[in-house]
């Protein structure tokens, strides 16, 4: 693998793991505002408007913001039936080839994400509800997670190609 390619993967990698592992304690937020609304309407019959949307935005966050690390760590979903009984040098040769469809999914989804937060900034969108909370940062989350979920998925497609060549890991 050439060294800039190397370079590359490289950081890519410690960016994703840096930021997933932050992301992880994300859930514990998440909780914590599920409880807080859950307890302030139950024991004190005070409910909060903004609480489970406040949730959904975290979690959004959470699952967006992971997906690079989760796609690093090779903890995504996959269907085992016959990848389980493929050789290595298989395996990368088919999760070469599944790369390049998920990169191009993730081509199409980064280019209506940055259109879809360059409209919420433009016009300060907000959303439909009774809270009406701004859409502009949960938007700019949504495409840095894609970005590097983008960004990591073509890492891993080197590491694929590294492996289906028969090299020894970057």
């Amino acid at each position: 693998m050439p060294k800039a390619i190397r370079l590359y993967v490289r950081y890519v990698d410690a960016i994703s793991r840096v930021i997933g592992r932050i992301t992880m304690y994300m859930i514990f937020a998440m909780m914590g505002i599920l409880l807080f609304g859950a307890i302030s309407r139950s024991f004190f019959n005070v409910p909060f408007i903004w609480v489970v949307e406040m949730a959904q935005f975290v979690m959004t966050a959470y699952y967006l913001l992971g997906g690079a690390y989760s796609i690093q760590l090779d903890s995504h979903v996959r269907m085992d039936l016959l990848y389980g009984r493929w050789s290595p040098r298989t395996k990368a040769i088919v999760d070469a080839v599944t790369g390049c469809f998920l990169i191009f999914y993730l081509i199409i989804l980064l280019y209506g994400g940055i259109s879809s937060t360059h409209y919420a900034i433009e016009y300060n969108q907000k959303n439909y509800s009774v809270w009406a909370p701004p859409m502009a940062p949960i938007k700019i989350i949504m495409t840095i997670g894609i970005t590097m979920m983008l960004l990591q998925i073509i890492a891993t497609f080197f590491k694929d190609l590294e492996k289906a060549k028969g090299e020894q890991g970057a």
